[in-house]
This record gives structure tokens, C-alpha cells and sequence, in this order.
């Protein structure tokens, strides 16, 4: 019925895989849970030899790093059954439904289910107070407000999605860089897929520090611009994208990206700050994508 596929990178996921392996022999369903480590150099041995001890866990390893994306078909490859569940190694669910929430959606005619982000509120933020509020205030919405935008906040951290729909889409993510939801989320829209958004939230607890943080950010951004430029891409749902776009329909990307010369300093020492202002961070964004979309 379900495989549950989780890529990791340098992070241990002991704690993550015992907690799915519990609900998901509590649901009583068929299930598998399949793990690929991405040629890290930290937590493999301890990773393995732990998960493996589980009945139908397995725990593959690659002496070359893949990426996300190939490491995601690497394990849709070996997944057996028709349902993929997607995790990212840094999360928790959040409720001990989580699995029973999402195998509740295997009768109804959804290609993919969205479970979403959450934030947790009672743990110290001792590093990446710019990614904590970023997510807090941007990507912790409710199912009802993304499902009037399906497309429009695809976060595939925790996602469940027909492997047959994933395998035309993923192999199509042909491009390596930070931003790729972005990316699926318009392919997802051109592929017409049908996608439903739950209240079936993970704990995001990976948080980069501020500057891996705006680092990243500012990759992203290349990724949409890439976006904007390819022909692959005929649909799309950011509100970043959207905006620089009528901006530089109008000709003020220029004046925008004049800004970006005066200001970028000023605004990245408060990002990089210990109380780095969010909404700052938006406007960064617009800011230094005029920049970077004149200057590439």
C-alpha cells in the first residue's frame, strides 16, 4: 500500500523512522520504509545499523553524493508499492496520526497530498531565527488557505503522491540547485495533477544559520529566474516570480535592481542579525533578483 522514502544527508534519522515504523505497523497497513543516505560523512553506521533492525526497513548507501532529486528516483525505483510517502530527514510528524491521516486519502481520485510545515514553538531556537521566522510565518499556513492555491505553496519535505504521477514529473527536475519546489509545484500545475492539501503536518527541525540560510535563498532565486527563462516551464505559482514579472513588464526591474546597490548591505546585516526582520527578507528577494536578472 505505502512506501515511505526518506532521503538523508548527514543527519541522523533513528528517531524519525522509529516514530513512522510505529504508526505505520499500528494503521496495520502494507508498508515499507526505505531510506537512502547520500554519501554522508557522519551518522551512516549508526543510521543503519539501527533502522535495519526494524521489519521492513532497509537503509541504502552511495559512495557518491546524487542530490535530493536522484536520490528521491532512487528510491521510487525500489519502492514496491503504488503510494510514495516523501519525508526529509529533518522532520518529525506531529501527531501520532500522521500516517493513518494520510492512508485515509488512498479512495479518494488525488494524485498528491500536501501535509505541511509546522514550527515548534517550544523548543529554543539556537541557530536560524531567520529560517524559524521564515517558515513560522510563510510556510506553517492551514490546508484550507493552500487548497484555494494548490499550486501556490508546495512544500515537498512531506508529501504523499502516486508513483506513477511522480515518476513522469521528477525525472523532469533536470536542473541541481536550491529552489526546486518551486519547480515541481509548476510541473505538478502543467501535468495537471490533482492535489489536495491536509492539516497532516511535520515538525521542520533543520534549521540552516542565517547566512547558509539567505545563501540558499539567494539560490533559489537563480532557480526561478531559470524558471522564467526556460520554455519547459509554461505555468507556475509564486508570488515572487509574479511580482518581479510585472515589474519588469512596466521596466522598473532596472530601478529595483538600482536599489539593490544602495541597500543590500544595510538589509543583509539585519538578516544576519539576531533579530532579523522577515518581512526585510522579502523584499531582499525581489530586490536581488532585478539584480541578479541584469546582471547574469
Amino acid at each position: 500500500m505505502l512506501s515511505i522514502l526518506i532521503p538523508t544527508y548527514n543527519y541522523q534519522i533513528t528517531g524519525l523512522v522509529n516514530v513512522l515504523h510505529r504508526q505505520a505497523i499500528d494503521t496495520g497497513i502494507e508498508f515499507e520504509v526505505l531510506c537512502k543516505d547520500d554519501a554522508s560523512s557522519k551518522y551512516v553506521e549508526k543510521n543503519k545499523s539501527s533502522v535495519e533492525k526494524l521489519e521492513y526497513v532497509c537503509y541504502f548507501t552511495s559512495d557518491k553524493n546524487m542530490g535530493r532529486t536522484a536520490s528521491r528516483q532512487f528510491l521510487c525505483d525500489k519502492a514496491k508499492y503504488d503510494w510514495l510517502l516523501f519525508l526529509d530527514a529533518d522532520v518529525i510528524p506531529k501527531t501520532n496520526n500522521f500516517i493513518k491521516n494520510y492512508t485515509n486519502y488512498f479512495r479518494f481520485n488525488y494524485d498528491a497530498v500536501f501535509g505541511g510545515f509546522a514550527y515548534d514553538t517550544t523548543k529554543t531556537i539556537e541557530k536560524g531565527i531567520l529560517r524559524w521566522k521564515y517558515g513560522k510565518k510563510f510556510e506553517e499556513v492551514d490546508a484550507k488557505r493552500r487548497n484555494l492555491k494548490p499550486y501556490g505553496l508546495i512544500i515537498s519535505a512531506n508529501f504523499m503522491i502516486r508513483k506513477d504521477i511522480f515518476n513522469e514529473i521528477n525525472p523532469k527536475l533536470n536542473r541541481k540547485g536550491y529552489g526546486l519546489d518551486n519547480y515541481f509545484s509548476a510541473l505538478l500545475k502543467q501535468q495537471k495533477a490533482k492535489v489536495l492539501h491536509i492539516n497532516n503536518e511535520v515538525y521542520h527541525y533543520g534549521l540552516e544559520d542565517n547566512a547558509a540560510y539567505l545563501r540558499k535563498s539567494e539560490e533559489a532565486i537563480d532557480t526561478l529566474l531559470w524558471m522564467m527563462g526556460s520554455e519547459n516551464v509554461t505555468a507556475h505559482n509564486n508570488k515572487l516570480l509574479k511580482t518581479y514579472g510585472s515589474i519588469k513588464k512596466i521596466k522598473l526591474n532596472c530601478f529595483t535592481a538600482l536599489l539593490y546597490l544602495f541597500f543590500n548591505k544595510s538589509i543583509r546585516i539585519n538578516l544576519l542579525s539576531d533579530s532579523p526582520n522577515i518581512y526585510l527578507l522579502q523584499i531582499y528577494k525581489l530586490l536581488f533578483m532585478s539584480h541578479r536578472d541584469l546582471n547574469q
